[in-house]
């Protein structure tokens, strides 16, 4: 059977496309090499931030945190049970001159962008987060951070394509993209599946996935490394980061704390993540104790590792494929949990033709000519 739309990645961000699309009446045949939800949407720390979003991005994390949040009438139907999303303040802290004036630089750009983000001095931080420690010299405030937990999302995620009617093929590996028939043929070890149309939603395998289609984009690897706490009882309120970008902590409602802030280990797209740089690890958790004291007695139960994709400009895929009628692609999001909802309805129109919401992100800024492309396929 011929389905509208087959869409290769079964991440957030390719399951929230194919949910709003069933729900429009469209055949979805959604694939994955893995599980659902089950690569970096599963590993990842959750993070609901406008902090740590690049300004051009603000509009979507905003439409994303409301639909996580349940703060419009669509978030309380979108994924139609809680998955734990948590609306917190956000503070991001300056603890030298220059982190200052990077604050206040990425501050104004994003309150341009339309983030409710103010300056706060170090007394009025303290009093958001009274258990800051070190010298505060600066501090930026954003309302609507929050957290969401993963696991729950997929749960819920996979009840929610259930009802929808979408055609969930997990542990499905897709070798390459058969175009030459006006229909697109997903073909693997597994068998092949037909779509009309074809979306490429394949995170750090993007690069990969766009090579089927004979088109150059690197896509660069981030490895993150990230922990978690034993439960602890409540040592901060708010999410907490750093302007220079080196961390990043929340608190759970069962009182764990995860801390990451892109700290790298060492993996690659094939391998995944496969080591702790222990050093780094430590550095992390240094940095954490130093900034919320109370965690000197936490004790880290777990650490992890987190794939990200980049792209050249650090700026998503989101849009048509050029030179292939019918075919779209979609990943490389920085913050990409959060705006994955909002992302996935900017598709959804995309696919069904229509004028989106928000802006997409063109494909063709990022193609390498062909003349120049060398040994890099």
């Amino acid at each position: 059977m011929t389905a509208d739309l087959i869409i290769v990645g079964a991440g957030i961000m390719g399951a929230a496309t194919a949910l709003f699309l069933a729900r429009r009446g469209m055949t979805v045949s959604l694939l994955d090499r893995g599980g659902l939800c089950a690569a970096a949407s599963g590993v990842n720390a959750g993070t609901l931030t406008l902090h740590m979003t690049r300004a051009s991005l603000i509009p979507h994390a905003i439409r994303g945190h409301a639909l996580w949040t349940g703060t419009t009438p669509e978030g309380r139907d979108w994924l139609g049970t809680d998955v734990g999303a948590t609306a917190a303040p956000g503070l991001c802290l300056a603890y030298t001159d220059a982190e200052a004036a990077l604050l206040q630089r990425r501050t104004a750009v994003r309150r341009q962008a339309g983030a409710p983000i103010e300056l706060l001095d170090a007394a009025r931080a303290r009093g958001i987060e009274p258990g800051l420690g070190g010298d505060v010299k600066l501090a930026a405030y954003c309302p609507i951070d929050g957290h969401v937990t993963a696991y729950r999302t997929a749960r819920a995620v996979r009840a929610a394509l259930a009802q929808a009617g979408v055609r969930l093929h997990e542990w499905t590996p897709v070798q390459g993209i058969d175009a030459s028939s006006g229909r697109f043929v997903a073909y693997g070890p597994t068998g092949r599946v037909k779509g009309r149309r074809l979306l490429l939603a394949g995170g750090v395998w993007l690069e990969e996935m766009l090579g089927w289609l004979g088109l150059s984009v690197p896509i660069k690897v981030l490895v993150n490394q990230l922990a978690v706490t034993d439960k602890r009882p409540p040592v901060m309120r708010s999410v907490v980061s750093i302007a220079s970008g080196l961390l990043s902590l929340k608190q759970f409602a069962n009182g764990a704390v995860v801390v990451g802030g892109g700290w790298q280990g060492r993996g690659d797209r094939l391998r995944g993540g496969a080591e702790i740089i222990p050093e780094r690890l430590v550095a992390n958790l240094r940095l954490a104790a130093w900034t919320i004291p109370a965690l000197r007695e936490a004790t880290v139960l777990r650490t992890w590792l987190g794939l990200e994709a980049e792209t050249a400009d650090a700026l998503p895929i989101l849009g048509p494929v050029p030179g292939t009628p019918g075919a779209f692609a979609m990943g490389s999001v920085h913050s990409g949990y959060t705006s994955a909802p909002a992302m996935g309805e900017i598709m959804a129109a995309l696919v069904r033709e229509e004028a989106p919401a928000l802006p997409h992100f063109p494909l063709d800024r990022l193609l390498i000519p062909p003349q120049r492309q060398g040994g890099t396929a």
